[in-house]
């Protein structure tokens, strides 16, 4: 039922853009065939029809494909029976022997957590570009160029995030393969009512060594290499060039770069510890969020606590063994909050959302904020503190000094590749994800660090968290 969700409807002058992209020095004749995957209401078949009728020239045969009959009426009514359209009711992603001249479209978004568990695996079975949190409209991207002939166009218009999001690489991979020839950015609020990123992609059924023609929001024109292991873009989006492909990476020196706990009811486990029982202190740990570390000038001391039924292990400990803790926890409002939570169908009620690593957590480790106006890092350097869901952690391996990891993660030279190579969000500001920390570029000395030297902190583990804290820890800003 793929196309009958995340249907979002193309305005005419975006519709125009994409097809004279798609006839752009090949002008369609009667008999090329033209496809139009997840059609709805026709939107594109119409622009089809205008620019042949504009251009005076008789339009391809055209199919729009959709799977809900409401919208193929509403098409049908607009089309009124032009005898070069064929409607066709169908679940596009279900496999098809037909071929194309050409592909035009606007595919459904419809990420993975709004598919059924029948529809990931089928999916997943079917689709190489299937693999992590993927989104439909990557499908729909290998369906059509499957579809697509040799030597034919198709122009998409679908999210931007494809070119740099960890999910998208197989699609990366692929498109690879082929002339992407010009990825447009277009306005965010293109689509009414929606602030969608989107990107007008053109490309050729064909191999070529040529780079991509790449135009961001503001009018710069730059050039774009997809690469074959399908690594991100956004690094030469930005103007980075290609980044070097033997440079030493940031995950060779951590045993972990990780976003912090989430216990999906954090207003039930997180407590301030100037109000907290102390029959509770023994299973509570000093947290922070990254709304703390926003506000957080050269020094953080948190008062702050998690409430933790994890043993220092990482494993959850049996309800009865909880003491005061599991009495807090069972108690009637409690327990109810809890049970609303999605994770409770496959772990315990009182479980967190997410299994916490605690052998890595409580090392010596670096912080830092998810989304700010620019990277800046903390040391914990008591290795005490549990970071929640809104801040990244990095744990360094044995041996790598922790100091001269944050100054160089705080170095101007790491600032203007994370600049470069990191998503944006809202006003501007930086979105920090493991997937792109870990590949950031390092020194030799601390891969060598890593490989030579052991001078791991080690911890008294027969001492509790909220001893080792003294209820506030005091992280210093890099």
């Amino acid at each position: 039922m793929a196309s009958m969700r995340g249907f979002v409807e193309t305005p005419d002058y975006l519709v125009d853009l994409m097809v004279n992209r798609l006839f752009h020095d090949r002008r369609p004749s009667a008999s090329d065939t033209l496809l139009d995957p997840g059609c709805g209401t026709g939107a594109f078949i119409l622009g089809v029809l205008r620019w042949c009728d504009r251009e005076g020239v008789h339009p391809p045969e055209i199919h729009g494909v959709d799977l809900d009959p409401e919208k193929l009426a509403a098409a049908k009514t607009l089309i009124n029976g032009h005898g070069a359209v064929h409607l066709i009711e169908r679940d596009f992603l279900l496999a098809s022997e037909s071929r194309y001249e050409y592909v035009i479209g606007n595919p459904p978004y419809v990420s993975i957590s709004h598919l059924s568990e029948n529809e990931k695996r089928s999916y997943r079975s079917a689709y190489r570009t299937a693999r992590g949190r993927f989104d439909l409209y990557f499908l729909f991207f290998e369906e059509a160029i499957r579809q697509l002939k040799p030597s034919g166009r198709m122009v998409f218009v679908t999210p931007e995030k494809y070119l740099y999001v960890e999910s998208a690489r197989e699609l990366r991979k692929l498109l690879a393969s082929l002339d992407v020839e010009e990825i447009e950015l277009v306005s965010e609020d293109a689509f009414a009512g929606r602030v969608t990123y989107p990107a007008v992609t053109s490309l050729v059924k064909r191999p070529t060594s040529r780079q991509t023609r790449f135009s961001n929001r503001t009018g710069e024109l730059r050039e774009l290499r997809f690469l074959t292991n399908g690594n991100p873009l956004l690094h030469q989006m930005n103007g980075g060039g290609e980044e070097q492909k033997d440079a030493p990476r940031l995950d060779e020196v951590c045993l972990r770069i990780s976003a912090g706990v989430a216990t999906g009811a954090d207003s039930i486990f997180v407590k301030s510890s100037a109000s907290l029982d102390r029959s509770l202190r023994l299973d509570a740990y000093p947290t922070v969020s990254g709304r703390q570390l926003s506000n957080a000038g050269e020094e953080l001391r948190t008062s702050d606590v998690l409430l933790t039924p994890y043993d220092q292990t990482g494993s959850l400990r049996p309800l009865e063994e909880l003491g005061a803790l599991g009495e807090y926890l069972s108690q009637e409002e409690v327990r109810a909050r809890l049970l609303l939570r999605s994770c409770v169908k496959r772990k315990p009620w009182y479980a967190f959302h997410e299994t916490p690593p605690m052998r890595d957590i409580l090392q010596p480790k670096i912080l830092c904020k998810d989304i700010s106006p620019a990277p800046r890092f903390w040391l914990d350097t008591q290795g005490s503190i549990v970071p929640r869901h809104t801040v990244y952690y990095l744990v360094p391996k044995p041996g790598v000094d922790i100091h001269q990891l944050a100054e160089h993660l705080s170095s101007e030279e790491s600032c203007e590749w994370l600049a470069r190579n990191c998503q944006r969000a809202a006003n501007g500001f930086v979105r920090l994800q493991s997937s792109v920390l870990k590949r950031m570029p390092i020194s030799d000395e601390l891969v060598r660090q890593a490989a030579e030297l052991d001078l791991w902190r080690v911890r008294d583990p027969s001492s509790t968290p909220y001893e080792q804290s003294n209820s506030a820890v005091l992280i210093g800003v890099i």
